[in-house]
């Protein structure tokens, strides 16, 4: 059996023909300077060259019409939502350390203004059954708190080896925010909202709104409406 070269037969652009239908089947070959030059040349001029349509018509500048559509987007949309959205692109700047009511703390290194986003509480999803069991092995393995925060009947965010900064903020009878939960993309989510104004260095904190239980957890807010327990 005998195999024949292709024969070299050049298209208008200049370049190499292949007969057998892919270039890869006939082997390395090098391409002339002029060819690849003409090549190139008719590949540009192709590309600058606008669809026929377009060259008839001329569209003026739709930026008001875009800024309406906006518009009607931005009001129809939830505003949760947006927030949450703008809360993920530009984060508050906080820092924890050290606090007077307990332990550690979280607190404001920027002005934070009334009704916006502060953090999203960050921590695992798990159901009641599994909170029960973690909180009972957290005790066993001596760790003193866990960070625990119950979206509703069936959900509970679980902060204590997978959360963020979130988990450090401290009860307040007087707090200067408040935790939302709202729903992203069908999953519901747990946010602290500013109530006021809060300074720099300023602690943030939020009611955690215990159930009231014989058991009596003291709370050290400190503040002049101070109920005297958590729950």
């Amino acid at each position: 059996t005998s195999f024949s070269t292709p024969k070299k037969k050049k298209r208008d652009d200049g370049m190499r023909e292949h007969v057998t239908g892919c270039a890869r089947s006939e082997g390395y070959y090098k391409i002339d300077k002029k060819d690849k030059l003409k090549y190139l040349n008719n590949s540009r001029a192709f590309a600058e060259e606008p669809p026929a349509d377009t060259q008839v018509r001329n569209h003026p500048p739709r930026v008001p019409e875009q800024r309406r559509l906006l518009s009607s987007f931005t009001g129809s949309c939830d505003s949760d939502l947006l927030k949450f959205n703008q809360l993920k692109f530009r984060k508050k700047k906080l820092k924890f350390c050290k606090s007077h009511i307990h332990d550690w703390g979280l607190f404001a290194m920027e002005p934070i203004a009334a009704d916006e986003m502060v953090i999203e509480y960050v921590g695992q999803n798990i159901r009641q059954v599994i909170a029960d069991m973690r909180e009972k092995r957290y005790e066993d393995e001596g760790i003193g708190s866990s960070y625990m925060f119950r979206v509703d009947h069936d959900t509970i965010i679980d902060a204590t080896k997978c959360g963020n900064f979130a988990r450090f903020i401290n009860h307040s009878c007087n707090p200067n925010c408040y935790a939302k939960v709202i729903t992203v993309e069908s999953q519901k989510k747990i946010v602290i909202y500013s109530k006021q104004h809060i300074n720099v260095n300023e602690e943030i904190t939020y009611d955690y709104k215990f159930p009231i239980e014989d058991v009596k957890i003291p709370c050290l807010c400190g503040s002049e409406n101070c109920r005297g327990t958590l729950n």
